[in-house]
């Protein structure tokens, strides 16, 4: 991963444009990869949001939580919705799961059979029924509905289910949108079935589901209603996801081994290599306006991978990047490696060697 567009439900949520800039400050000294952060929104902030309409061209997007995920954010004021909706200039990405609809199917599910609050002890085999596919719809729909009465360039991030699908379009160019999507790649690898193994290691939102909408999401990613891959990356530590359930942290650790494992299903035949640079690159950049990046051409800056699509690599504990130290991919053999990474032309990593002296820039937007 050569760039990346951070989420704004960090300590403290970047809820400022002053915190949202100490972010780009910390990434200009810190960070190997190029970078962008999403302004976040709270259902009181509306004002201070629409000032990233003056930073159109070095902000990647504003970010609403319609459904509450980790940090708190959930915002669920029709006003305040409508308001950013109308007057924003910048792209807006969503994370859609109904409030309501959660809460009501988890008294549910706790109530049982008897109707009656009984105390049951959920696990991560509940998550999907806690927030099913009824509470993704209903969100996506009404995001939809009102970017669609204010032409908003609207992005809806983490695509889950099958019935969201219809919702999107593949009868017109990317570049054409205004309406787009993503699908993670934990919810093109993972189903409901292997709860049973990683249990709150892969408690996310929105939660991985049953088989049919990991073949569903497959589909639709080559058929073009899905228009980009991504991770949403979250690196918890395991003592916040070995909480008992409801407690437990939602979120994966994935950005290191998104790449090798599309490249694991491109040696089982399910995408081309063209597709992955497509859905991974080219289409990222398309999508968000990205300046000059997301595509090999003469006057771009070199972010480019390497691969050795004949050397395995064996996720290990010893061999994870993470500060979290875990990955729910441990153990899987990966039929290709990675040999060098560029980054603005700077070989950041080249066999197992990392250059660190030159830093990551801030992205920039062709808005």
């Amino acid at each position: 991963v050569t760039s990346f567009m951070e989420m704004p439900n960090t300590i403290p949520n970047a809820l400022t444009q002053p915190l949202l800039e100490d972010k780009y400050a910390i990434a200009a000294n810190t960070s190997l990869a190029n970078y962008s952060f999403y302004m976040g929104t709270s259902n009181d902030n509306a004002d201070e949001v629409l000032k990233t309409n003056d930073k159109r061209k070095n902000v990647c997007g504003i970010k609403i939580f319609m459904g509450s995920s980790t940090g708190n954010m959930l915002v669920d004021n029709p006003n305040t919705l409508d308001k950013i909706f109308r007057e924003s200039e910048v792209l807006i990405a969503t994370h859609c799961e109904d409030e309501k609809i959660i809460r009501d199917n988890l008294e549910r599910i706790s109530a049982g059979s008897s109707g009656k609050a009984t105390g049951k002890l959920l696990t991560a085999a509940d998550h999907p029924i806690v927030r099913n596919e009824e509470a993704c719809y209903e969100s996506s729909l009404y995001a939809i509905q009102i970017a669609k009465k204010y032409n908003t360039r609207l992005h809806i991030l983490h695509i889950s289910t099958e019935n969201e699908l219809q919702l999107f379009t593949n009868m017109f160019p990317l570049k054409d949108k205004r309406i787009t999507s993503e699908v993670c790649v934990h919810h093109l690898h993972f189903t409901s079935d292997d709860y049973k193994k990683l249990g709150n290691k892969i408690k996310c939102n929105p939660a991985i589901k049953a088989p049919h909408h990991k073949e569903a999401l497959w589909k639709a990613l080559l058929d073009d209603r899905l228009d980009v891959i991504a991770t949403d990356h979250a690196p918890h530590t395991l003592a916040e996801k070995n909480e008992p359930y409801e407690k437990a942290y939602a979120g994966l650790p994935l950005v290191q081994h998104p790449l090798l494992l599309m490249l694991h299903y491109y040696k089982k035949g399910k995408l081309s290599l063209e597709k992955i640079a497509e859905k991974m690159s080219h289409a990222v950049a398309d999508c968000f306006q990205i300046k000059e990046r997301g595509y090999i051409r003469e006057g771009y800056h070199a972010d480019l991978v390497i691969v050795d699509l004949n050397e395995s690599t064996k996720v290990t504990k010893e061999n994870i990047l993470y500060k979290c130290g875990w990955s729910p991919l441990e153990n899987f053999d990966f039929p290709a490696s990675v040999t060098h990474t560029f980054v603005n032309g700077n070989l950041v990593y080249g066999n197992g060697v990392w250059d660190e002296s030159e830093k990551g820039q801030r992205l920039l937007f062709n808005r």
